[in-house]
């Protein structure tokens, strides 16, 4: 549950505040259903009316939740100040103790959740909840991996909530392990091959080839480089590294910024998307920075935008013109 003062406001200012729902996999799975992509929404919520309240919410977003599960007494939740300018934004995290920190993995049957699908996408951000959230989420890409199911993870993370006594180095690796198309930074990638070297020496290429060849199931390493002018000016650029190549995307230059959360995983949601239904990486790698530039336009956690519009976009429409 998402939580914060309206507009640009401070928490110090604020006499109420928004409430909405997010997070990694669900808005991965709510922007791939606005791109016309059947997703199913794989979590544990609280047993009361917070819980259906978020579980609705998904369905609201064309997103099945057959496989939601209910238990414990608390949702997770985030509070968040917008930045604006040079005033950047800040979130505190309140995950501990919450219904999600509290999966096992027996607590889901991967198998008959799996079967006849064909992607599954994890982030970092749910092994960093806890034991159990990690535990389960290296049973699904286990699983998955069983019956030949394409496996995505985003592997970039938040420090801050990792606090149940484990380092990202030693749980990241055995799931990565398991991973067909790592999204993951330089640092990222390093942090999850224990390397302590000067982090400015090693570049976006070179951290890919030692994944690859320490992890020899992963075959595209995808990212995008931000350049933060202001909290509300940004410019992206995507790029991959599919084993052989480094592709790059143009620049979107990003003025003003509606909403910065969720631009990460609209990308992974552009870049599954275009793994699905184009057959040339290039492409697919423009469709994802496409579809990320778009997200800081809408507000919330997840990219509500369709095909076309990210399409136009690819195909260089900036002119934000009213459709009639």
């Amino acid at each position: 549950m998402r939580l914060s003062p309206p507009g640009r406001a401070t928490f110090s200012q604020a006499n109420n505040l928004d409430l909405t729902f997010g997070g990694g996999e669900s808005n991965v799975a709510i922007s791939l259903a606005y791109f016309g992509v059947n997703t199913v929404h794989v979590t544990r919520f609280p047993d009361n009316f917070i819980g259906k309240a978020a579980t609705q919410f998904l369905r609201h977003h064309w997103v099945d939740t057959t496989h939601v599960i209910y238990g414990g007494e608390m949702i997770g939740k985030y509070f968040i100040e917008k930045g604006s300018t040079h005033r950047p934004s800040q979130v505190v995290y309140e995950r501990d103790g919450s219904a999600f920190a509290e999966m096992k993995p027996e607590m889901i049957n991967w198998k008959e959740v799996l079967e006849g699908t064909d992607w599954f996408h994890w982030t970092g951000i749910t092994p960093g909840v806890s034991q159990g959230a990690a535990e389960s989420c290296l049973e699904a890409i286990k699983v998955a991996n069983n019956l030949g199911i394409t496996v995505s993870g985003d592997i970039h993370s938040r420090s801050s909530l990792w606090n149940y006594g484990k380092d990202q180095s030693e749980v990241l690796p055995p799931l990565v392990e398991g991973t067909d198309v790592v999204i993951a930074s330089e640092f990222s990638i390093n942090r999850v091959l224990n390397i302590t070297e000067n982090q400015d020496e090693i570049d976006f290429k070179s951290a890919s080839q030692k994944l690859m060849t320490n992890y020899p199931r992963v075959t595209k390493v995808v990212d995008k480089d931000r350049t933060s002018v202001s909290a509300s000016h940004n410019r992206i650029q995507g790029k991959m590294w599919d084993g052989k190549s480094l592709i790059r995307t143009e620049e979107y230059d990003i003025n003003p910024i509606i909403e910065r959360v969720g631009t990460g995983d609209a990308f992974a949601a552009g870049l599954i998307y275009g793994q699905l239904n184009m057959s040339d990486d290039e492409e697919s790698l423009k469709f994802a920075t496409a579809a990320c530039s778009l997200k800081h336009t809408v507000e919330g956690d997840a990219n509500v935008v369709s095909v076309e519009n990210v399409i136009n976009l690819v195909k260089g429409d900036t002119s934000g013109r009213i459709n009639r």
